[in-house]
């Protein structure tokens, strides 16, 4: 299956999974437990969002500072924002998946797979150069001169 047939299929069934886990929560520990429960996990995400935000900035700076390129903060800014998306939505389900995209050594996993999967090949198979450095050939060599 492509991935958008699965992102399709994953948010059609996600809210009745939802549903039915917060209805047997529900039916466990009682209806304001469960609202108290939900609550709580937007709050914690809110402040774990400023924190893990803060530090992942925090290192983007230093890197830029250093003359290194940032690039494992560039990915995982999208990857916190998807993490503090998810734990807004009510629902442990999505709770869980947010607080996976929070937790640092599991979200620099995620990071790193990204690169290594999917932005490494992209930059190489775009690049005007092969995957040593040297030119494919197609390059044009010559001088320039301003003439008056």
């Amino acid at each position: 299956m492509r991935i958008f047939q699965l992102l399709f299929l994953f948010l059609l069934i996600l809210p009745f999974a939802e549903i039915y886990l917060l209805l047997t929560v529900g039916g466990l520990i009682g209806a304001f437990p469960t609202i108290a429960l939900v609550v709580f996990t937007a709050v914690l995400g809110a402040w774990l969002l400023r924190r893990q935000g803060f530090q992942t900035l925090r290192r983007f700076q230093e890197n830029l500072a250093q003359g290194n390129v940032p690039t494992y903060e560039i990915i995982e800014g999208p990857i916190l924002l998807v993490g503090a998306a998810l734990l807004l939505t009510p629902g442990f389900i999505t709770d869980l998946l947010g607080m996976i995209c929070l937790i640092p050594p599991l979200r620099q996993k995620i990071a790193q797979y990204i690169l290594e999967k999917h932005m490494i090949q992209v930059i190489q198979s775009n690049s005007p150069f092969g995957p040593r450095g040297a030119a494919r050939g197609d390059a044009l060599e010559g001088e320039f001169r301003k003439e008056d």
